[in-house]
C-alpha cells in the first residue's frame, strides 16, 4: 500500500461518488472530481474508500482507505488532503483512483429530495396501476433530471424516459421501492 493509504475492506453500502484527478500543489493535496453536481457525500465522510483506476497504470492494488484531514471547494472540483500523504508524489500516486463513501455517511436529503442511487431499481407505476418499467439510470439534462426506465414489450427490451419533475411525479416511496407517476405508456 501507498503511504497514507490504509488497506481496508469496502463497506457493504459503499457508493462510488467520484475519482481522484491529480495532485494539487506540493503538500500532498489532490483534486477529486465528484460524480454529482452537489458533492455533499464527499464532504460528509472523513473516510474515503478507494480502488485503483480502471484504466492506466496502477500504483496500488486492492481497496484502501484515506482518512481525510481537510477538504474544500476549488473552482469546479473538490480538493482534499489525507493523513499520511505529505507531498506531491504521494498525491500523484492516487491519480485515477475511484472514490467510494459508505451510503450510511451520506447527509440526510431534504423533503422531496432523493439520491439518484436510491431511485435506481425502483418500479415506476402510473395512476392506473400500469407498470411502466424499472429505473435503470437518471440523466441530468441541464434543466431537469430524467428517469430512464427499462421495460419489456413483445419480448424486446425497451427504454422509456420520464422527466423527474413534480408535474409528472406523484409519489416516491423508497420503502415500497416504487414511484407513482402521471404518465401513459404511449407517451
Amino acid at each position: 500500500m501507498l503511504p497514507g493509504l490504509e488497506a481496508a475492506e469496502m463497506p457493504v453500502d459503499a457508493i462510488e461518488v467520484g475519482r481522484i484527478a491529480d495532485a494539487w500543489g506540493v503538500k500532498g493535496w489532490f483534486k477529486a472530481l465528484p460524480h454529482s453536481a452537489d458533492p455533499e457525500a464527499l464532504f460528509s465522510s472523513k473516510r474515503w474508500y478507494v480502488l485503483p483506476a480502471e484504466k492506466g497504470p496502477k500504483t496500488f492494488s486492492g481497496a484502501g482507505c484515506l482518512v481525510i484531514s481537510d477538504i474544500k471547494h476549488h473552482a469546479d472540483t473538490v480538493v482534499a488532503s489525507a493523513q499520511g500523504i505529505d507531498d506531491r508524489n504521494g498525491a500523484e500516486a492516487l491519480r485515477g483512483a475511484r472514490i467510494f463513501v459508505a451510503r450510511s455517511n451520506f447527509p440526510m436529503p431534504g423533503d422531496d429530495e432523493y439520491y439518484w442511487v436510491d431511485l435506481i431499481g425502483l418500479a415506476v407505476v402510473n395512476r392506473e396501476g400500469i407498470v411502466l418499467g424499472v429505473v435503470r439510470e437518471l440523466l441530468a439534462t441541464g434543466l431537469q433530471t430524467v428517469l430512464v426506465l427499462s421495460f419489456q414489450h413483445e419480448g424486446k427490451s425497451m427504454e422509456r424516459m420520464i422527466p423527474f419533475v413534480s408535474v409528472y411525479i406523484d409519489q416516491v416511496d423508497l420503502i415500497a421501492r416504487r414511484i407513482e407517476v402521471d404518465w401513459q405508456p404511449d407517451y
